[in-house]
């Protein structure tokens, strides 16, 4: 009695284990571990979840594009996180400043590589055969097949067989020699567009390679930023970095020796039309040697332009933005100077007006904080208040407020140095009750209130901001890049495509049929193929029996 049978016939029987369980109480279509394993791995390697975790990867990278991230402007972070003190904490916690760093991105990440190589691997196998594999046999009824022609020949049929199989290897057809079926007619099989698989192939493992080349750059290679004035200079150690960040595996060793010297900076301005006060293009002329522990090392010029970089051993140095550092100079009220030096205004706009801060936390009474704005081309509307007419520093103008209390620079707790911690800060106050504000062309100084000192602004400087990066998979993922676009090409246009000759000699001559099956498009596409090809076997250039054929007979196609 069947398992079925038993269990009609004795109602509240136990469940019938299931096939291959050890279980005899297991419910039908239940899965034990190494089962639900198996399920989850042919589910994980499916190439419909290959699919589904690439968009994921697609959806995931576009915070990564929409919010400014560390790894590319820590500074343009920092301004953002200042304009935004809300979102900053819940953007934090989801990794958003980070995102190709964040958990949930590796998570994705890895579980397409595993998907990819699970569903990748296996299909090799299917793949190479597909592309080793024989012409199959012609069908018996050629004339089926959407595009196929009929003739009549006076020669052979084993002749013409031949002349066949000459003119498709001329073709580049992979040809199964002449043979005789069952039936006694004479067969010519072949077929081309092999290669259409193997661009299948090549596309496939090349999103494999792009994601490792990612990867090794990732784990191998950093990224990190700097900011440095006209006339100044950089050399290539951790201390002289603004900002880092170094992949798992890499290490300060793997530094580069190198140092440079910005000698001068250039900008070519849009002067007439819709840009008008814009960049066109940037340039800063730097002396660079590439090992700075040699005292005998050559002094090399180069002119760094943006998309231009200067490579150094495998280490890229990109100029990648630019702006204003006022020099400002804050005395006490006897003369003394307590700061001094350009300081960093970060833009704000396309003019360039920007912004910035000055803090002061020892040498004067109470300690100081200044914040306000920096216009390259000062006008004043009566409308709009101030602004920038032109990035160019024409007519520089500084305008700045007071703060005196606790800037929070002695808890030990980090702070951006492009804003101030406003918490334990008063405003101070000029007269009529007014916040005191302090507006400086280049030259002119004027004193703080309450006797706390002077501030004069002395000159503009001109900075650079500068990336350095080192990419070690970068030529392994370019590498797979050009693979998968060669590999998706030849998928695209190659076209496979058979065709079958069958010769029936029935005694009034031999009853040529010719068909022509395209692989690409399931049906019809093969008419220019078989013209050509009946054209080679019957051209008038002394090719046997070609004054003996007739004209081909060709059903249009339903």
């Amino acid at each position: 009695m069947s398992a079925r049978e038993k269990s009609e016939v004795e109602p509240g029987a136990a469940p019938v284990e299931g096939p291959g369980s050890g279980n005899p109480g297991r419910r039908s279509g239940e899965l034990d571990a190494v089962e639900l394993l198996r399920w989850g791995w042919r589910q994980l390697t499916s190439m419909r979840t290959a699919l589904v975790l690439l968009l994921l990867v697609a959806l995931a990278a576009i915070p990564g594009s929409v919010v400014p991230q560390e790894a590319v402007d820590a500074f343009e972070v920092s301004q953002w996180q200042d304009n935004h003190p809300k979102l900053t904490p819940v953007y934090e916690a989801l990794g958003l400043f980070s995102v190709y760093d964040s958990p949930w991105f590796a998570a994705i990440y890895l579980l397409l590589m595993v998907s990819l190589v699970g569903c990748i691997l296996p299909r090799i196998k299917v793949y190479a055969k597909a592309v080793r594999a024989r012409p199959p046999h012609a069908p018996r009824n050629l004339t089926r097949l959407p595009d196929h022609a009929s003739y009549r020949d006076a020669g052979s049929a084993e002749e013409i067989g031949k002349r066949y199989a000459a003119a498709l290897r001329k073709r580049r057809y992979r040809v199964v020699d002449t043979d005789v079926d069952p039936d006694g007619d004479v067969v010519v099989a072949a077929e081309r567009g092999y290669l259409r698989e193997a661009g299948n192939l090549v596309f496939h493992l090349s999103v494999l390679v792009v994601l490792a080349g990612f990867a090794m750059g990732s784990l191998l290679g950093f990224q990190g930023g700097v900011i440095v004035l006209k006339g100044g200079g950089f050399s290539n150690n951790l201390t002289q970095y603004d900002d880092l960040d170094p992949g798992s595996l890499w290490t300060a060793d793997d530094l580069q020796p190198f140092a440079f010297t910005v000698d001068d900076f250039s900008i070519d301005w849009y002067r007439s039309g819709e840009a008008f006060g814009q960049a066109r293009g940037f340039a800063s002329d730097i002396t660079y040697v590439e090992d700075a522990t040699d005292p005998d090392a050559e002094e090399k010029s180069y002119e760094l332009k943006v998309n231009h970089p200067l490579s150094i051993g495998g280490t890229d140095i990109f100029l990648i933005g630019h702006g204003y550092a006022p020099v400002i100079t804050v005395r006490d009220p006897e003369g003394e100077v307590v700061y001094s030096g350009p300081t960093i205004f970060l833009p704000t706009d396309l003019t360039f007006a920007s912004f910035g801060v000055v803090k002061v936390p020892d040498g004067l009474e109470e300690q100081v904080g200044l914040q306000g704005e920096f216009y390259p081309t000062y006008q004043f509307d009566e409308d709009r208040g101030p602004s920038s007419l032109f990035g160019e520093a024409q007519n520089p103008f500084l305008s700045m407020v007071v703060f005196t209390g606790d800037l929070g620079m002695d808890d030990g707790t980090p702070q951006s140095v492009y804003a101030l911690d406003l918490d334990g800060l008063t405003p101070v106050e000029g007269s009529r009750g007014a916040q005191f504000r302090l507006d400086l062309a280049p030259g002119e100084s004027a004193d703080l209130p309450d006797g706390l000192g002077t501030v004069s602004f002395d000159g503009v400087q001109q900075w650079n901001r500068v990336q350095i990066s080192e990419t070690p998979g970068k030529l392994v993922a370019l590498g797979g890049v050009v693979a998968a676009l060669l590999g998706l090409l030849g998928s695209l246009f190659i076209r496979p495509r058979r065709v079958w000759v069958r010769v029936k000699d029935d005694g009034d001559g031999a009853l040529v049929t010719v068909g022509v099956l395209d692989r690409s498009t399931g049906a019809g596409g093969g008419e220019e193929a078989l013209e050509g090809i009946l054209e080679d076997v019957r051209a008038p250039d002394g090719a046997a029996g070609d004054e003996r054929a007739r004209p081909a007979q060709r059903e249009d196609r339903p």
